[in-house]
C-alpha cells in the first residue's frame, strides 16, 4: 500500500466515525412542549357533540413514562383553580435504552359527561350558563413512573359556547 491510499483511508475511516449519528440525550425529568389545538372553540354539550383534541410533544432522558395503574397527564382548567383533569398515557415499555424517549401525544376531550361545559356558580355543567361563551385554557403537566414532574405548557384561549 502507498502513501496515498494509506492516508485517503485514514481519511475514509475518519469520515465514517464522526458521520454516524449521535442519539440525543434528553434529561431524565420529562419535558413537553405545546404544538397547538385542534380549534378555538368547542360547544357545551346540550348544544351537540363535539371534541377538543390538544397536541404537544414529550422527552423523557430515562424513558420510564406511563404508569401501570396511575394517572400521568394533569389538564388544569384555567376557571377553576385546583380543579384537575387527570389522563393515563397509554403504557410505553422500557426498552432499555440510555437515550431516552421522545414523541408526541394527542389528548382527546368530549364534551360530554363533564368533559367541557360552562360554569355556574362554580360547578362545572349545572344549571343553565348565564354567559353565552365562556373563555378558558388548559395547563398541561405530566409525570413519570419516578414520580418526576414536566414543565406545564399552556393552551391558547378556548371558548366554550354556552348557549
Amino acid at each position: 500500500m502507498n502513501y496515498r491510499n494509506i492516508i485517503g483511508l485514514v481519511l475514509v475511516c475518519w469520515a465514517l466515525m464522526f458521520s454516524c449519528v449521535q442519539p440525543p440525550s434528553y434529561p431524565i425529568t420529562p419535558v413537553i412542549e405545546y404544538l397547538g389545538v385542534n380549534k378555538l372553540a368547542v360547544l357545551q354539550e346540550p348544544l351537540g357533540l363535539d371534541t377538543l383534541e390538544i397536541y404537544f410533544s414529550f422527552t423523557d432522558g430515562d424513558g420510564d413514562l406511563s404508569l401501570e395503574d396511575s394517572t400521568d397527564v394533569f389538564l388544569f382548567d384555567s376557571r377553576i383553580p385546583g380543579f384537575t383533569q387527570q389522563y393515563k398515557i397509554p403504557t410505553i415499555p422500557e426498552e432499555g435504552t440510555s437515550n431516552g424517549i421522545s414523541g408526541e401525544i394527542t389528548i382527546r376531550i368530549k364534551n360530554v359527561n363533564g368533559g367541557i361545559c360552562c360554569i355556574e356558580n362554580e360547578f362545572p355543567c349545572f344549571g343553565i350558563p348565564l354567559n353565552p361563551v365562556e373563555n378558558f385554557s388548559y395547563e398541561i403537566q405530566i409525570r413519570d413512573r419516578a414520580g418526576n414532574l414536566s414543565n406545564r405548557i399552556s393552551t391558547e384561549t378556548i371558548q366554550v359556547i354556552c348557549q
